[in-house]
C-alpha cells in the first residue's frame, strides 16, 4: 500500500532503527517509546490489522508470537515483558498495518 508508513519501512523509502529481519518479518524501535525496550514486530506483507487475518495467517502468526520472547531476552527483558496488538481504529490502532508491540524495562510500561 502506496500510503502505509510501515509498507514505506520495509520497502527501505523510510528509515527505521533495524533489530531484526527476515523474508516475512521485519523488527524495529518504536519512534514513541512506551518503555526502555520498545519493539515492533511487522509483517512485510501488508495485513490491515488482526482482524483481516485468515487461516492462510496462521504460521505467519506463530512466527511473531515466537519471535517476541527471544527478541524480549536478547534486549535484557529477562524479567517479563509485554505484547499490545491494537486492532481497529476502537482498539486504539493509528497504523494500519498489523503489528505487534513488545516492551518492558521500565515504569513508562505500566501505564499500558
Amino acid at each position: 500500500m502506496s500510503d502505509c508508513i510501515f509498507c514505506k519501512i520495509v520497502a527501505g523509502q523510510l528509515p527505521s532503527s533495524k533489530v531484526y529481519e527476515d523474508d516475512e518479518l521485519l523488527v524495529f524501535h518504536d519512534i514513541h517509546p512506551f518503555a526502555r525496550v520498545h519493539l515492533l514486530i511487522i509483517p512485510k506483507v501488508h495485513i490491515v490489522s488482526l482482524a483481516e487475518c485468515t487461516p492462510e495467517h496462521e504460521r505467519l502468526l506463530g512466527r511473531i508470537m515466537l519471535l517476541a520472547p527471544r527478541l524480549a531476552r536478547e534486549h535484557g527483558l529477562d524479567s517479563g515483558f509485554k505484547t499490545l496488538v491494537n486492532t481497529g481504529r476502537g482498539g486504539g490502532q493509528e497504523v494500519f498495518h498489523l503489528h505487534v508491540h513488545v516492551f518492558g524495562g521500565g515504569d513508562p510500561a505500566a501505564r499500558v
